[in-house]
């Protein structure tokens, strides 16, 4: 990509990698929200990206060749990777949450990324893929990693759960919370077809807030006393307000959407006096949030499929981002070679 809105496909060199890193042979990516925001050149792309540049940071692959320090990994392994490279030295790393470190590069935004044929990887960003889980399945571990960490940052088994926002990560966290146990699921979205596959990721209710008020049916839905966990997937303020009217005394409220404003909360009435948690969620433990969703996806108690509908080779680019600007797009996969299958 160029300093300018859009993309172009073209021809560069294979990357050169060194004896820490392996080379993979990209087979599916998938685009992120965040790619959106980069093929748009908004704002907050025009300050943080340095073309030219190859973007995309969802993947799976096959490892074409390896670095001669790296020991753990051969040619031919199935993998994906955690595409944030901390820097191992800062607090953060040193207190066992490198998810959080302040110097972080992200591969696909502050590197090169996975829209090609080949992608540079260190060695010990990379996850190697359990034979049980599909492709398709493992081009969204980045995602899907998110949506884990915020199921589980908490309780869950028996809890009931308001999830605002269905976008891919919130349909991925209907589809975690009822793989691990919840009960009842409540999920608000304003797109009709994200809606719709809300309810077949397995919502028990999709609510529109902007044609019911969406805090007196889920408390009514739970004898007026509100949800024990909010999963706050949307980022937009009036959905973060409503999700913590929704949550009970002592709830659990779990923050992953990112809001592009600042957001107003009645603290006193939806935080302190009710004594909830709140927790911001970044990105994926490392690397137990990739262990945690492996165990889940080789259970086969996790289903994504309604999320899958739209592969297209990588030359289809274009048709790909209008298609996911429509908001009628679940995950796309693009295929490098062209094997769109």
């Amino acid at each position: 990509m160029r300093p300018a809105q859009g993309a172009q496909l073209e021809s560069i060199p294979i990357p050169a990698f060194g004896p820490s890193d392996v080379l993979v042979r990209v087979r599916a990516a998938s685009i992120c929200g965040t790619d959106l925001h980069i093929y748009h050149w908004d704002q907050w792309s025009a300050s943080r990206i340095r073309p030219p540049m190859t973007f995309g940071h969802e993947f799976c692959g096959a490892i074409e060749k390896i670095g001669s320090e790296v020991e753990a990994l051969r040619a031919g392994d199935f993998v994906s990777a955690e595409m944030h490279v901390n820097c191992g030295h800062c607090r953060a790393c040193h207190a066992g949450q490198p998810h959080l470190c302040r110097n972080v590069k992200i591969i696909g935004i502050d590197a090169d990324g996975c829209f090609a044929e080949f992608v540079r990887i260190p060695a010990r960003n990379i996850w190697k893929i359990d034979a049980a889980i599909p492709e398709h399945y493992a081009a969204i571990l980045d995602p899907l990693g998110n949506a884990v960490h915020t199921v589980l940052a908490g309780e869950i088994a028996g809890q009931t759960v308001a999830i605002t926002g269905c976008g891919p990560i919130g349909l991925m966290a209907i589809a975690v919370a009822r793989a691990c146990g919840c009960s009842t699921i409540f999920a608000t979205e304003i797109n009709a077809h994200r809606r719709a596959l809300a309810k077949r990721m397995g919502a028990d209710e999709v609510l529109d807030p902007r044609s019911h008020d969406p805090v007196a049916r889920v408390l009514e839905g739970t004898h007026q006393d509100g949800v024990d966990v909010l999963l706050e997937m949307s980022g937009n303020p009036s959905g973060i307000r409503q999700g913590f009217q929704m949550l009970r005394q002592g709830g659990r409220a779990s923050l992953l959407g990112i809001p592009s404003e600042a957001v107003t909360l009645d603290l006193l009435s939806d935080v302190i006096f009710k004594g909830a948690t709140v927790q911001g969620i970044y990105g994926r433990k490392m690397f137990q949030t990739w262990e945690q969703m492996s165990s889940l996806l080789k259970s086969g108690r996790l289903n994504l499929e309604p999320l899958f509908n739209e592969r297209l080779s990588l030359d289809r680019f274009t048709e790909a981002f209008k298609l996911l600007e429509t908001g009628q797009a679940g995950k796309i996969l693009f295929y490098p070679n062209g094997d769109a299958a």
